[in-house]
């Protein structure tokens, strides 16, 4: 199931690091994003 999210999540939300966002002056959407990618990519490894 987290295999399946984790591409839906490649496909439609962006890519910060692409962007050269820096993680401290990050909005804190833009920390949930991050966080809830993180999870869902940690959970897909597993």
């Amino acid at each position: 199931m987290f295999k399946i999210l984790a591409r839906i999540n490649r496909l439609i939300l962006p890519s910060f690091t692409k962007q050269g966002l820096d993680v401290t002056k990050a909005k804190k959407w833009q920390m949930a994003i991050i966080g809830y990618r993180y999870y869902v990519t940690k959970r897909a490894l597993d």
